[in-house]
């Protein structure tokens, strides 16, 4: 298996509802490491990679800049829902990987957001 990483980050601010979530329940920021590993069993023809790293970056700074400096809370796409990191995963990795399939991409994509050293979530699908 071949893969292809890149990295970036981005700021949020949000907040949770249910009492589950204890202080968090008010509205906080969170600075998220984000990590997209594109993964495939073969490299593209000619080309030997799995996806154009230039391409791959700037994808996932295109994604991110849609919820940069953003409070989540005040986005129509995230009313009602409590945007975890292991949510937001999703969402990133579902925006990612549709960009990527337009340039060809087949393979896996696995989405991990960190929210510090001791703390992340990640989504993945094939």
């Amino acid at each position: 298996m071949y893969t292809l990483g890149v990295r970036d980050s981005f700021m949020i601010a949000h907040s949770f509802q249910g009492e589950a979530f204890g202080p968090a329940q008010g509205l906080h920021g969170a600075t998220y490491t984000v990590d997209c590993e594109f993964r495939s069993t073969n490299l593209q023809p000619q080309l030997n990679w799995v996806i154009d790293i230039g391409e791959a970056t700037q994808i996932l700074k295109d994604v991110l800049s849609l919820y940069n400096y953003r409070n989540l809370d005040q986005l129509e796409e995230f009313q009602g829902q409590n945007t975890t990191t292991e949510y937001l995963a999703r969402v990133i990795h579902d925006k990612v990987l549709s960009k990527a399939k337009m340039l060809g991409f087949q393979g896996i994509l696995k989405v991990s957001l960190m929210e510090s050293f001791r703390a992340w979530a990640s989504y993945e699908s094939d």
